[in-house]
């Protein structure tokens, strides 16, 4: 990433929880922050699978947005949080995979070494700000 504009968080969610993560997309867009979202980021035409990997691949920041419907069943979320945690493995000083926690609920095993914020707490959406600040999505 060379222009500063182009820095962004990819966000992976369970459809369930749109409704949640277009909230927090629309109140990081506030606050200055691209977030990557399937729904508005991807065209007709393209092949999202290839452009889903691209986008987290490119990212400055994965925010996981975790709920009771995220283990429900599996998706391809699960997938896009392999490509992720393979691309933290590249760079395991980098502050880059943010476990964000809509609601109470289970954290995977493969996140469960990760500071998590609760969007719930108070706080908690500022402290996800402070990480994306640090990890250089937001100024």
């Amino acid at each position: 990433m060379t222009a500063r504009h182009s820095r962004y968080a990819f966000l992976i969610y369970a459809h369930a929880d749109k409704e949640a993560v277009h909230d927090l997309h629309a109140r990081l867009s506030r606050a200055g922050v691209k977030a990557w979202l399937d729904v508005k980021d991807l065209i007709p035409g393209q092949n999202w699978e290839t452009e889903i990997r691209r986008a987290i691949l490119k990212s400055e920041a994965v925010i996981v947005c975790l709920s009771r419907r995220f283990g429900e069943r599996r998706g391809y979320r699960y997938k896009e949080l392999r490509i992720a945690l393979e691309r933290a493995k590249l760079f395991p000083d980098e502050l880059f995979i943010i476990p964000v926690r809509l609601e109470e609920c289970r954290t995977p095993v493969s996140l469960r070494g990760l500071q998590r914020v609760d969007l719930f707490d108070a706080g908690g959406y500022k402290a996800l700000i402070r990480s994306l600040r640090r990890g250089g999505v937001v100024r």
